[in-house]
């Protein structure tokens, strides 16, 4: 199988990743640059953030042009493996 496909996904495609963490300094430059490592071009305007009710945590979201399962999977890898990275979606 070249291209698996997840299913409902058909590759290249706009895919927003979330990731959660402590609401530090650079949160958010961390989780663009680990997603970088797979996906260099991060449109401006493709990042978001929303801290929750407390101020406690804040969560991170990163639209980007993903192509392929393999990506998404060394993406949410690299989120998963990092410390201060609580909670990916």
């Amino acid at each position: 199988m070249e291209n698996a496909q997840a299913p409902g996904f058909e590759f290249p495609c706009t895919y927003k990743i979330k990731a959660m963490g402590l609401d530090e300094p650079h949160f958010d430059a961390l989780v663009v640059e680990i997603i970088r490592r797979h996906q260099p071009d991060i449109q401006e305007g493709a990042v978001s953030r929303k801290p929750s009710k407390t101020g406690k945590y804040i969560s991170v979201t990163v639209a980007i042009e993903a192509q392929s399962r393999q990506q998404l999977d060394a993406i949410y890898d690299d989120l998963t493996a990092h410390e201060k990275v609580l909670m990916r979606l």
